[in-house]
């Protein structure tokens, strides 16, 4: 089975960018899977995943409702727009996952969504927040763990 991880987020605001983190640490820990990092939200992330039969989208999220590095296992349904999770120009992951199936692309049979909550995704900064990255290694395991990889 083809597998794709995506890491969506911005390296250069702090917490945002721990979905490229968690991404990253994946490939290290598992080299056979496909990982892309990207900064692309919205439609474009129908471009990334087209074609592979399982997706697993890492991406921060910041709902104020569970501790910053909590790692948050999400269906489309699930989202909130307000949480701007793989969301740009208006059009959120599930909007772009509606399109994408009326426009004939040829989607994963298998997606899995991982919400990172977050303290501050809004701050310039190279690094994560403390509690976000003290968190990081574990949520590769349990992401590990969840998806059987």
């Amino acid at each position: 089975m083809n597998i794709l991880v995506l890491g969506v987020g911005n390296p250069i605001l702090t917490d945002d960018a721990v979905g490229f983190r968690v991404a990253h640490l994946l490939k290290k820990a598992r080299p056979e899977l496909t990982v892309i990092e990207t900064a692309e939200a919205g439609l474009t992330l129908l471009e990334w995943i087209e074609g592979y039969e399982r997706v697993i989208i890492i991406d921060s999220i910041k709902t104020g409702r569970t501790q910053p590095g909590t790692l948050c296992p999400l269906t489309l349904d699930q989202i909130d727009p307000s949480w701007s999770f793989c969301s740009t120009h208006g059009v959120d992951i599930k909007m772009a996952f509606k399109l994408g199936s009326e426009l004939g692309f040829q989607l994963p049979a298998k997606l899995s969504i991982y919400g990172i909550e977050v303290a501050d995704n809004k701050n310039f900064g190279e690094k994560c927040t403390e509690a976000v990255e003290n968190r990081i290694p574990q949520i590769v395991q349990e992401i590990i763990s969840l998806e059987k990889l």
